[in-house]
């Protein structure tokens, strides 16, 4: 019963990392991407 509640605290652990990664890796590049529309709209209205 220990190394089940084990594997399923490093399950839980490793969801939680690999998730954070994502969504931190998901907002930098919105935030690249509106960057680049912003030089991109910047060179097409001038």
């Amino acid at each position: 019963m220990d190394a089940l509640k084990s594997v399923f605290k490093f399950m839980v652990a490793s969801t939680l990392i690999v998730g954070g990664v994502l969504l931190g890796g998901t907002v930098f590049a919105a935030k690249k991407i509106d960057s680049f529309g912003d030089k991109l709209q910047g060179k097409i209205h001038r």
